[in-house]
């Protein structure tokens, strides 16, 4: 991989109006990324987000993924024990300015979200025609 994206260790965010330290706490989701020719691709790892709950913004020259997972539980049972708790998930990149962020392509599909970032047409390799004489 090249240096066009660099991951940052989340950060601690500031504290909800509520005061409710309980949700300042994040997963770091599992992340694959894959570069070719003409962009770079990211696959994270979010079970249990769905669209509702999934926020992918650029803020600068930082991609910033953040999600929240549900558990399903019918509504007319009482949980007594569980390990499976509402996950909280945050990642964040820094982007290189030989990407273009404006025309990020995102799809989340079976708990995978999938991040299409181009690179600038400056930083695709091109063929330089050589003329003769």
């Amino acid at each position: 991989m090249s240096n066009d994206m660099q991951t940052t260790p989340a950060r601690e965010p500031e504290a909800p109006a509520t005061g409710d330290r309980a949700a300042l706490h994040y997963a770091v989701p599992p992340v694959d990324v894959f570069e070719d020719e003409g962009s770079i691709t990211l696959l994270a790892d979010l079970p249990g987000v769905n669209h509702e709950r999934l926020g992918v913004r650029v803020d600068g020259d930082n991609l910033v993924i953040e999600g929240t997972a549900e558990v399903p539980a019918p509504a007319a049972i009482e949980m007594v024990y569980g390990e499976a708790r509402l996950a909280a998930y945050r990642r964040e990149f820094t982007l290189s300015r030989e990407l273009d962020s404006s025309r990020i392509e995102a799809q989340l599909k079976d708990g995978v979200l999938r991040l299409v970032i181009p690179k600038s047409e400056e930083a695709r390799p091109r063929r330089i025609e050589v003329r003769v004489g």
